[in-house]
C-alpha cells in the first residue's frame, strides 16, 4: 500500500508579495527551500492562516537570503503581502519507508526568519 504523507513545510511564512502579472508559481527565499527540502518546480499546497484559501502551485527558488515569499499568477488573489500561510509539500511512500519517515518541518517568524525545526507535531490536547 502506498501512503501519502507531509514531507515538508514552511509553516506561517509571511507573503512578501503577490505579482499577478508574473509567471505563475510561488517563489520562495532558496534557502528556505533547501532548509524545508522542497525542490524547485515541485508541486507545493498554500494554506492562507490570514484568509481561509487554499491552493495548489508550484515553488520556484527567490534570491538566497531574500526572505521573499511571492504568490504569483492567478495565486496572487488568494493572498496578499502580510498573509501568514504554511507552504507543505507531501511525497507517496510505500509502508517500509513510512515506518522510519520523518518530515522537515520549518516554523518561522513574521520577518520568514527561521525560529526553530522539528521532525514531529506533537499530539493535540483535548
Amino acid at each position: 500500500m502506498l501512503l501519502t504523507l507531509l514531507k515538508c513545510k514552511l509553516h506561517r511564512a509571511c507573503v512578501t508579495h503577490a505579482e499577478l502579472d508574473y509567471e505563475g508559481s510561488c517563489a520562495i527565499d532558496s534557502e528556505l527551500l533547501d532548509r524545508a527540502g522542497i525542490r524547485e518546480y515541485e508541486q507545493i499546497q498554500i494554506y492562507n492562516v490570514s484568509n481561509g484559501e487554499r491552493f495548489t502551485t508550484y515553488a520556484i527558488r527567490a534570491e538566497a537570503g531574500s526572505r521573499v515569499i511571492s504568490v504569483n499568477g492567478a495565486a496572487a488573489h488568494r493572498a496578499s503581502p502580510g498573509d501568514r500561510v504554511i507552504i507543505c509539500a507531501y511525497a507517496t511512500l510505500d509502508e517500509a519507508e513510512v515506518a522510519r519517515f520523518k518530515p522537515r518541518l520549518v516554523y518561522l517568524d513574521a520577518h520568514n526568519r527561521v525560529e526553530r525545526t522539528g521532525d514531529h507535531i506533537p499530539a493535540q490536547a483535548a
